[in-house]
């Protein structure tokens, strides 16, 4: 996974993205992926992410991301 992580982290530094920006992408995606994994389940995935759901509630509102997601295998 490390090598995978050095990998993303070079193309950004190639495309010059800004670290600020690179993480709130990369936190937006997670969050997507996991909520997908649990069916939209914003309960099971807060659990998940060892977070409250109204925390997980705040940060998809931060990222204006919709409350449902397909399935999808992570």
């Amino acid at each position: 996974m490390r090598q995978m992580m050095e990998e993303l982290i070079a193309e950004l530094v190639r495309k010059d993205i800004p670290l600020e920006i690179a993480k709130r992408e990369l936190e937006r995606i997670y969050l997507e992926m996991v909520l997908a994994a649990h069916n939209g389940n914003q309960s099971a995935a807060a659990r998940h992410l060892g977070m409250h759901r109204n925390t997980l509630s705040k940060k998809l509102e931060q990222h204006q991301a919709p409350v449902r997601y397909p399935a999808v295998n992570c």
